[in-house]
């Protein structure tokens, strides 16, 4: 297994590989990997003959009151577990190789980015397309592989490949959770004890809030409520609980088939996100 810090070394060896005919994945995390990312790199090595791994706190998608310095860090066992599950290359740039001091070019996806997390953490989404696009160029991926879990970033990167054209396929992965069904997350970290088993309130919630907009798929209102208290009631700040249409991130109309029931809350200091997906079926 390669391990790469610049720029330079990753595009020629990504370059190099696509001349001689290889297919590469790209799997781009932050590092401090759970199942959840381990299950993105199974799955970009069954799809290609070269696996690159990028892992890169990226600064560009934290705001100033974030997390960014406090991010969990562990690159000797990020790098142990990417060994296992055959990754090929990693990718660990320290952040001064990534953006020149004086950089002013930005990729912005201006629709999808708006709701959601969007709402709350304005330059979220443009930190992650910048950066996305950047490692995209790098290791000349023919697939990139996300998961679900983030699945309004999915639905973002989604847009910005088709609007750019970039010659990537998505390749969305399933959201992991542990056996309690808590969704697996760098920052679980963080939680106490406690705040851990609190927090499994908001999948219990989700749950709750599907089944009764199963049953009045016209009332979205009343089950993002109902998600809401429950998650309040639990001890957890809500961010947001909403009901949109999957594919446009739109309210839900009549017309709309697929669900993106999506949720973000605080337990204690911790920022989770959570979602459902589902299809409202006889409509």
């Amino acid at each position: 297994m390669k391990i790469f810090r610049t720029r330079d070394e990753l595009q020629k060896f990504a370059l190099a590989a696509r001349r001689s005919g290889k297919t590469i994945a790209l799997v781009p995390t932050m590092g401090f990997l759970h199942e959840g990312h381990l299950s993105l790199i199974d799955l970009a090595r069954a799809k290609a003959d070269v696996v690159i791994v990028s892992i890169f706190v990226n600064p560009t998608q934290f705001a100033p009151t974030e997390d960014f310095d406090s991010y969990p860090r562990d690159f000797d066992r990020d790098a142990g577990l990417c060994g296992l599950h055959h990754a090929d290359v990693i990718f660990a740039p320290a952040p001064g190789e990534m953006y020149a001091p004086d950089a002013s070019t930005w990729v912005e996806e201006t629709r999808l980015s708006g709701p959601l997390c969007g709402a709350s953490r304005p330059t979220f989404f443009r930190g992650v397309t910048t950066v996305v696009a950047k490692l995209f160029l790098l290791a000349q991926p023919d697939y990139a592989i996300f998961g679900e879990k983030d699945a309004q970033q999915l639905l973002v990167i989604k847009r910005m490949v088709r609007d750019l054209d970039f010659p990537v396929e998505i390749i969305a992965a399933p959201l992991v959770r542990d056996p309690d069904g808590l969704a697996l997350s760098s920052r679980n970290r963080y939680l106490s004890e406690d705040e851990r088993r609190r927090a499994l309130a908001i999948h219990q919630a989700l749950l709750a809030a599907k089944a009764a907009l199963v049953q009045q798929p016209s009332a979205p209102g009343a089950a993002e409520d109902l998600a809401k208290a429950a998650i309040a009631a639990a001890g957890g700040k809500v961010d947001y609980v909403s009901a949109l249409d999957r594919d446009t991130l739109a309210p839900l109309t009549s017309e709309s088939q697929w669900v993106l029931l999506a949720a973000a809350a605080w337990f204690g200091t911790t920022r989770l996100i959570d979602n459902e997906m589902f299809e409202l079926k006889n409509r």
